[in-house]
């Protein structure tokens, strides 16, 4: 698996075949190898564009894209529970029309992306979340674990009532790498801690766009005593982050993005203690650019800790006063001395 060497440099310097158009034009534009795109075709998973976590992480990288390269962007939003049919075909649809490189944001698209890919061997396919297994499928995978390791720390750091949780989405293998973080970080920080766990769903991808029902069991951790609560669910952690803001003393820690800075939950930033950060919009631009150029990327890519792919949020400055402990366990992870699992 290749590893991105190049990241840090580059964070530095930075239900249905609905269309949401950013840059609708059909004008073409031409990478250095001469060959003619209409720009980028982008898959959302459920919740699209506006879901302050995931997705809109994805869309920061297309919209750098768009500034920085001039390229255009079509974007396409998948709907609750939707069959691999229907992802197969948002997928044709944008690499029969020219896009290039055509990306599924989620690992919802893994078997779509991989599958469509060899039906145009001439285009560039990206998978946010899975693995290649295509010659001109590029997989970006990410250590969430890590991240949430060091989130995990920071909860230990600023509960009071010893107790914390965390809430998921859908009960999976890439959620629960969120979970096995999260709790190893706050068990080696202080082993007497109580750690409630549950999901939002036990299979369906409606859990990242179930904002109510993340809010209601929110409410329930927090009537026992659960002071911290992180949710790892998309669109849902905006319902779970609104009813922390109602308990006086508690607080929440948000997920892909920096949930501090999100315009869609502004007003409940004072309780986002951090947020647990992959740098998808990093990736995303990486792999547009590598097209841009005629020398795309290729295979899968890893983002870890140690490349700067994941990270803490910072922003609010309400864990300043523990920043020594996090640095600590970042670089105890990053020089293999902490072995942070991917299964709970």
């Amino acid at each position: 698996m290749r590893r991105v060497t190049k990241l840090a440099t580059a964070v530095a310097a930075t239900a249905t075949l609905a269309l949401t158009a950013t840059a609708c034009g059909e004008s073409s534009t031409e990478s250095s190898d001469g060959k003619k795109t209409k720009g980028v075709g982008l898959a959302f998973d459920v919740g699209g564009r506006d879901d302050h976590s995931f997705n809109e992480a994805a869309a920061r990288g297309t919209d750098k894209a768009e500034k920085e390269l001039g390229v255009k962007t079509k974007e396409m939003t998948a709907g609750n529970n939707e069959t691999e049919e229907t992802r197969e075909q948002r997928l044709t649809s944008l690499a029969k029309a020219g896009y290039n490189p055509v990306i599924g944001v989620g690992f919802n698209y893994g078997k779509s992306v991989n599958k469509v890919a060899k039906d145009f061997p001439d285009t560039t396919f990206g998978v946010v979340d899975e693995q290649s297994h295509a010659k001109n499928v590029v997989g970006m995978t990410f250590a969430e674990n890590e991240s949430s390791y060091l989130v995990g720390v920071a909860a230990a750091k600023k509960t009071k009532s010893k107790k914390v949780s965390f809430i998921g989405g859908v009960d999976n293998a890439l959620i629960q790498k969120f979970e096995a973080g999260y709790v190893k970080g706050v068990k080696d920080t202080d082993p007497k801690i109580k750690i409630e766990v549950d999901y939002l769903y036990k299979e369906s991808d409606e859990g990242f766009n179930a904002p109510d029902r993340a809010k209601n069991m929110a409410k329930g951790m927090l009537a026992r005593g659960n002071d911290v609560i992180y949710t790892a669910a998309g669109q849902s952690g905006a319902g779970s982050i609104e009813q922390i803001s109602k308990k006086k003393g508690a607080w929440a820690i948000g997920v892909d993005s920096d949930q501090y800075r999100q315009k869609g939950l502004e007003k409940y930033k004072d309780v986002i203690l951090t947020s647990s950060v992959k740098n998808v919009d990093v990736a995303v631009f990486e792999l547009i650019k590598s097209v841009k150029e005629g020398k795309p990327l290729k295979g899968n890519q890893t983002f870890s800790l140690k490349e700067d792919g994941v990270s803490v949020a910072t922003s609010g400055g309400y864990i300043d006063d523990i920043m020594d402990d996090i640095n600590k366990a970042k670089k105890d992870i990053t020089a293999g001395k902490v072995d942070v699992p991917t299964r709970p």
